[in-house]
């Protein structure tokens, strides 16, 4: 056949992807000749629990002018018929046969890697190709699967594409992609989106390059945790380069990753150095890292509880972010941090100065309770206590920039406060003179059949609540600071101290997939931070449908251009890792230097 002629099918859009020959062993299924383009039929089917990854290896196919396409990895629809495939890595027997075929699916398809094929499966159960499923006796012991085309020659006629009873094979709209979380949705996008490079390039520091001041085994010596499918753990894993932890990461599937320290010596040779009789297996670097779950704000919060989260409370969060972005930054002068969705309720906190990275535990504790207002037991009424004659100028600017407004703008509408006796109770259980609550109580006793409207309670009573703590009637110590007490009891951040205050603690790995939500830990941008709805976080199904939709058309090494990841990773790159190599490359220049410098002043002495 002449480039012309199969040219000529692929404008017409009558040749879509390729009909492929299915092997299963060595067993080949009766076949249908058309225009020299041979259809397997029947089709083997496969179950959704065998759709994962096979070995890119199998029995060989006669010679022919044959292109051979394995199937590497596909992706499944559970519920559907169809199955798209994932990566194809072909080999072809005859070059010579095949180029123009090659060739031209390839400019058809949009595949630009060297070599790739496409090829596409219709999903109507009644076409070649809608399913593929194992024979039964095999399922328990799945075995490569090869996909084969056989290329029309130059001398056979083409009239037309119909077959099958001469009905047209056309291929259809992807469906939509399940919501869920499983391990088939997540090879998927750890094969396909996680970004690898960029996520190594963090994690290197600088050390990754050819400069001579380069630690090379800094990197190698980061403990990273997978837990995979059924909680299991696998701690003190350790990789070398960005390769090692594609591989791993592809091949174990983990359901969550986290990330350790940097130690003394490779995690996971540690058992070798502890029968040497030496404790030299220690944690010496660390990102400061803060975690703020918004359940620990179930006592202030009347929409959701739990791990639920929704657009009323999340702004909760939001503060969090703002209060602690702007302390790290303008009280410590760090200036590399990255702030991360959890994926379900919270917020976790990177900070990656070299400084930050380097501090001891008891520094790390003593920045910890800087942040620290939010005290006293889970049975205590009273949590927050602002002592001394004035604020502290962190609390004081906290106090004035962010959370008074918050609270009478924002919280006190969304969240009701007022709205009911036990929730006005709480708040008058924060006042430590007990005849002005009663004063209150009383007053609002007595309103409630009066003109204040439903919508205008929380406001009145809050204003009432304000002029009585603050009109100098009452000489109680402590009334003075009472309402900015409360302001920060409902509004101030809870951090998880443990997790700030010691070195090997770990922390989820941004770009990760939370298994409850399929949600991805996304970096959120500080300076947006308003912007930021956690319900509208891309989800793993999301992704995989964007992915479908595209028909994985586009360049792989940047398919994630095509989907909802594109703003996070996007931002993740140029405000966030970018300047970080830029500090750490000078970084490493200035260490270099040094150090060159003292051993000139060593020998010249």
């Amino acid at each position: 056949m002449s480039q012309r002629g199969l040219q000529g099918l692929l404008d017409r859009n009558e040749f879509v992807g390729c009909y492929a020959i299915l092997q299963w062993s060595s067993f080949r299924l009766g076949a249908l000749d058309w225009a020299g383009i041979r259809v397997c039929r029947p089709w083997f089917e496969v179950p959704t629990s065998q759709l994962a990854s096979f070995p890119p290896a199998g029995p060989a196919f006669p010679p022919s002018a044959l292109l051979r396409l394995h199937l590497a990895a596909f992706w499944s629809l559970p519920g559907s018929q169809s199955a798209v495939p994932v990566a194809v890595s072909p080999c072809l027997r005859d070059r010579s046969s095949t180029r123009v075929f090659s060739t031209s699916v390839r400019r058809r398809t949009g595949f630009t890697t060297a070599g790739s094929v496409a090829y596409l499966i219709g999903r109507s159960p009644a076409r070649p190709g809608s399913r593929l499923v194992l024979p039964h006796s095999n399922r328990s012991n799945p075995r490569p699967l090869d996909l084969g085309i056989i290329c029309p020659r130059d001398n056979e006629p083409v009239d037309s594409m119909d077959i099958d009873d001469q009905q047209q094979l056309k291929v259809e709209a992807p469906a939509a992609v399940p919501e869920g979380f499983n391990a088939d949705y997540l090879r998927v996008y750890y094969g396909k989106l996680f970004p690898y490079g960029d996520f190594f390039k963090w994690l290197c520091y600088g050390n990754d390059g050819k400069h001579p001041g380069c630690d090379q085994s800094y990197v190698g010596r980061r403990e990273f945790s997978f837990t995979l499918e059924n909680d299991i753990y696998l701690r003190f894993q350790s990789f070398n380069n960005a390769a090692e932890l594609e591989s791993s990461i592809k091949e174990k599937c983990p359901f969550k990753i986290d990330i350790g320290p940097v130690y003394s010596v490779d995690p996971a040779k540690r058992h070798a150095y502890a029968q040497s009789g030496n404790n030299v297996f220690a944690p010496v670097e660390r990102e400061l890292i803060f975690d703020i779950d918004i359940s620990d704000y179930d006592d202030v919060r009347y929409c959701c509880s739990g791990a639920d989260v929704c657009l009323d409370c999340w702004p909760l969060m939001t503060i969090a972010v703002k209060i602690l972005d702007t302390s790290l930054r303008d009280d410590f002068g760090f200036n590399h941090i990255l702030w991360v969705y959890s994926g379900r309720r919270g917020v976790h906190c990177w900070v990656c100065d070299s400084r930050a990275r380097k501090l001891s535990n008891e520094q790390r504790a003593a920045i910890a309770d800087y942040f620290r207002v939010y005290k006293g037991g889970e049975n205590a009424l009273k949590k927050v206590s602002l002592t001394g004659p004035v604020l502290h100028p962190f609390l004081a600017r906290s106090y004035t920039d962010v959370l008074k407004n918050f609270f009478e703008d924002k919280l006190l509408l969304s969240q009701q406060l007022f709205a009911s006796e036990e929730r006005c109770q709480k708040i008058l259980d924060l006042i430590p003179d007990e005849n002005v609550s009663s004063e209150l109580h009383d007053k609002w006793q007595g309103n409630r059949r009066s003109s204040i409207s439903k919508e205008d309670v929380n406001v009145a009573r809050w204003e009432q609540l304000k002029m009585t703590l603050q009109s100098g009637k009452h000489k109680t110590q402590g009334l003075r600071r009472c309402v900015e007490e409360i302001i920060f009891t409902y509004t101030y951040p809870r951090l998880d101290m443990e997790v700030s205050k010691h070195m090997n603690h770990l922390l989820k790995a941004p770009f990760c997939i939370h298994p409850k939500t399929g949600r991805v830990c996304v970096p959120i941008d500080p300076n947006n931070c308003d912007d930021f709805d956690p319900t509208a976080v891309p989800t793993l199904s999301q992704l995989l449908g964007e992915l479908n939709a595209a028909g994985f058309q586009a360049d792989s090494e940047n398919i994630w251009e095509r989907t909802a990841l594109e703003t996070s990773i996007r931002f993740f790159k140029t405000s966030f890792l970018q300047p970080l190599q830029k500090a750490c490359r000078e970084e490493l220049e200035s260490a270099y230097n040094a150090k060159l410098q003292q051993s000139k002043n060593s020998l010249n002495w």
